[in-house]
């Protein structure tokens, strides 16, 4: 399948010889002289990768359907992730590879969105923030209260945060997946 590059739109995936690429940004210029040409920003499905990308407008480039299932973490199985999609139930296993830096918030149980490929999974995607808990920190020292200090702090999932000094072992704490930094402690 193809679409002309006048029809693109930001977070489309293409496939340009064989390799999926998804949309971050994207320009029509209409220059004086000579044609008109789409001017992008791709990002590398696989590596994450951004590489930009000037196409002639009104070509055709083939256009990925990429599927977006929401499924739930089971449990880890050797290098592998499986995920249960919740319309259908199938189990899917996903490798360490396309699952990423995510595999720092997912917990068992946790709902993510997995895009999928020809039957193939691309990658999982978190919301913007998790709730994790802390298995091992140090605890704060008493009379030790200067303002904005953090200290280390080993979450269920392995991932190490830099936390308040008030946050003890077994206290629930809000993480933003996108950065790794703590922003709250939960009730």
């Amino acid at each position: 399948m193809s679409v002309s590059t006048n029809d693109l739109k930001r977070g489309m995936t293409l496939d340009l010889d064989g390799t999926l690429f998804q949309i971050v940004e994207f320009q029509h210029v209409k220059p004086g002289k000579g044609g008109a040409f789409v001017r992008t920003k791709l990002r590398n499905v696989k590596t994450g990768a951004v590489i930009e990308r000037t196409f002639n407008a009104g070509v055709n480039v083939g256009l990925a359907i990429v599927e977006r299932r929401e499924m739930q973490y089971l449990y880890r199985d050797g290098a592998d992730f499986v995920f249960m999609d919740t319309e259908s139930f199938d189990q899917h296993s996903v490798s360490a590879d396309v699952v990423g830096h995510m595999a720092n918030y997912l917990t068992e149980g946790a709902t993510a969105i997995v895009p999928m490929y020809e039957g193939n999974a691309i990658g999982a995607e978190l919301a913007a923030s998790v709730v994790l808990r802390i298995t091992k920190t140090d605890p704060g020292v008493r009379g030790d209260r200067v303002s904005g200090a953090l200290k280390p702090a080993a979450t269920e999932t392995g991932l190490v945060v830099h936390v308040p000094l008030f946050v003890e072992e077994g206290d629930l704490i809000k993480v933003d997946t996108r950065s790794g930094d703590y922003l709250t402690r939960e009730k």
